[in-house]
């Protein structure tokens, strides 16, 4: 699978529903911001990305709202009705 750097982490393509990777864009919308989630979802809808952490169970940061077991639901209630997506993981 191949390896992505986005703001010094590397991250690979989980999970994807749609085409709409686009290496160049991400490195402009992966920020520090993202350092301390293990995923990122990015979901696309009426042109632009939207981006939301997500986190394992092992990590520090984790909360009801950004744990990756969360993530169906949250595609299903909170993102554009059969929008484009994918998922990256922290490559650690």
């Amino acid at each position: 699978m191949k390896e992505y750097i986005l703001n010094g982490n590397k991250y690979k393509i989980e999970k994807s529903n749609g085409d709409i990777f686009d290496y160049e864009i991400m490195k402009e919308l992966v920020t520090d911001y993202f350092d301390i989630y293990d995923y990122i979802l990015v979901d696309e809808a009426y042109n632009k990305f939207r981006l939301k952490g997500f986190c394992d169970k092992n990590n520090s940061n984790l909360r009801p709202n950004n744990n990756i077991k969360i993530l169906d639901d949250y595609i299903k209630n909170y993102c554009a009705y059969k929008c484009k997506w994918f998922l990256l993981k922290k490559v650690k």
